[in-house]
């Protein structure tokens, strides 16, 4: 028997069935997909494709390529997800598919709108402490003595420096040390004012993938919506997708 995992959703009004076979070691090894139409030709196509990808999974092509390439394909059906606690929206049936492996088998959180929540951390118990035991002290043997050398203390014989090239030299290297540390104030100014402009950037740009990383066309208008909490939001039209 073949160990794998099985979800089952619905898709805009459509049903579908994931259903996968995996290796001992828990890796994926096959994929099946189905679709609640007898007869209809997605639902062939769909099985040809699941066939496809288990052929890929079995002769060496990483799971994380097919979930970066299939992820964020549009076509019809597309749109509200139910039966699925972290994916709420999906462009196609196809995104659902690899949306829902990448988390499950890749923990791929950033291509989910809901992502699950990390486990509490497991308290690691310490090991009780062994108790030293104390050698048996023994008599300690006195050993004879060796004889002690006299040694003679050289004479330290000082010179004295004229305070004035003492004070001067003093003041010297105060102005050396307030000059290096004006040049090291200003580095400072320089880097934190560089840091900021980049940390700037580069929220606005998170900011903007997360809000329109996977958001699908407006139906109405076709303008592209933005994330408004876990549904979809026209900013062209107005229209939203399904919930707010």
């Amino acid at each position: 028997r073949r160990e794998g995992w099985t979800q089952e959703a619905k898709i805009a009004g459509h049903k579908v069935y994931l259903r996968t076979g995996e290796y001992p070691d828990g890796t994926l090894g096959e994929v099946f997909i189905d679709i609640a139409k007898e007869g209809a030709t997605l639902k062939g196509v769909l099985g040809c494709f699941a066939i496809a990808v288990s052929k890929g999974l079995q002769y060496g092509v990483p799971l994380e390529e097919f979930v970066d390439t299939f992820t964020f394909q549009t076509f019809e059906p597309r749109g509200m997800v139910e039966g699925h606690e972290n994916i709420k929206m999906s462009n196609s049936i196809v995104d659902y598919v690899f949306r829902a492996l990448g988390l499950e088998y890749l923990n791929r959180t950033d291509i989910v709108q809901n992502p699950p929540e990390e486990s509490p951390s497991v308290p690691v118990q310490e090991s009780p402490s062994v108790p030293v035991q104390e050698s048996p002290s023994g008599p300690v043997k006195d050993s004879p003595s060796a004889p002690v050398e006299e040694i003679t203390e050289p004479v330290v014989k000082t010179q004295e420096i004229d305070s004035t090239s003492s004070s001067k030299t003093t003041e010297v290297s105060n102005e050396v040390k307030e000059v290096q540390f004006v040049t090291k104030v200003k580095e400072v100014e320089a880097l934190d004012t560089t840091e900021a402009t980049s940390n700037s950037v580069t929220t606005v740009q998170e900011v903007l993938s997360d809000m329109m990383g996977d958001a699908p066309a407006c139906p109405d208008c076709g303008h592209i919506t933005i994330r408004n909490g876990s549904c979809y939001k026209c900013l062209n039209c107005g229209n939203s997708l399904g919930c707010s």
